[in-house]
């Protein structure tokens, strides 16, 4: 008897189960159709605004998504958006993606070129997609993931290699030597203020990494950006000669400035105008200073 039980529990059970997975198919397929419905209105909208607007411009976006086949291999999709006045790249790849393929994936955060996560490589030159105005470019515009780096999908790029080489500079405020009140600040001088100022303007988008050809060759180079953080703090008078030297010696390895080949790539992309060529040139000369000996 308890073994019939068992057996009409069991199948209640199976059928409940299979009712289940029923169901939640139905769900699945009813909301993909759903999306699947939307995205056709708001291609129509799309469209229906480029043929009612008075300009439009074409957009070449590269393409590549490992994790979906038939999309593995790199690829250009062309979308054509209306363009208005003050448009920029990102405006422009924001509406692509809004309303005629929302998987398109790229970065963008503050939209006020202080964010640096929508570093593009646009038209053959690497630029912020929020700084840069269309008005400004050739057209058909063609935007891709920033060269030299591994490319995680579409526009985005793995950042994980960048950051280690920011790090290894110790971008951060460190000193030794204190005011001796217990109150008193510690004070910088109106010269030396100035004179770092550029230098604290990074806004660590890696527009000058990607187009260094010397980081391209060499991957243990620190690259522009994090010796322009080392620059910012090595000449800091708050931090002391004991902490510049300091400075001086992470940088002036094999790999720091001495790989420079004074190029200027890094500081024609700088969107930020930092003059990273000069940063970096004088870095060598405080470096070679700082071994000379007079005895």
């Amino acid at each position: 008897m308890s073994t019939q039980v068992t057996e009409r529990e069991e199948e209640s059970t199976d059928e409940a189960e299979a009712e289940a997975e029923s169901t939640h198919q139905r769900r699945r397929l009813a909301e993909k159709a759903a999306r699947a419905a939307e995205r056709d209105v708001m291609r129509e909208r799309a469209e229906e605004a480029v043929r009612d607007a008075e300009t439009t411009v074409d957009l070449k976006v590269f393409r590549y998504d490992p994790e979906v086949e038939g999309k593995k291999e790199p690829r250009f999709d062309e979308f054509t958006v209306p363009f208005h006045k003050g448009m920029t790249v990102l405006d422009a790849l924001m509406y692509a993606r809004d309303h005629y393929d929302s998987s398109l994936t790229f970065r963008h955060s503050c939209r006020q070129a202080v964010c640096g996560s929508d570093a593009l490589f646009v038209n053959g030159r690497q630029r912020l997609g929020c700084k840069t105005q269309l008005a400004d470019l050739d057209w058909p515009i063609r935007i891709e993931p920033l060269p030299h780096a591994d490319v995680v999908k579409d526009l985005v790029v793995d950042m994980e290699h960048f950051y280690d080489q920011m790090e290894a500079v110790e971008p951060y405020f460190q000193t030794n030597e204190y005011p001796s009140g217990e109150l008193e600040e510690q004070r910088q001088s109106r010269e030396n203020r100035e004179k770092v100022k550029m230098s604290t303007r990074c806004i660590w988008c890696a527009a000058c990494m990607s187009s260094c050809n010397i980081a391209a060759g060499d991957n243990q180079y620190l690259g522009p950006a994090a010796i322009n953080k080392a620059y910012r703090f090595a000449m800091d008078e708050r931090e002391g000669e004991e902490m510049k030297e300091h400075r001086l010696n992470i940088i002036e390895q094999e790999h720091g400035v001495w790989r420079c080949q004074t190029q200027f790539s890094c500081t024609e992309v700088c969107p930020k105008d930092i003059p990273l060529t000069e940063h970096i040139q004088e870095l060598k000369r405080e470096a070679v200073k700082s071994n000379l000996k007079f005895w």
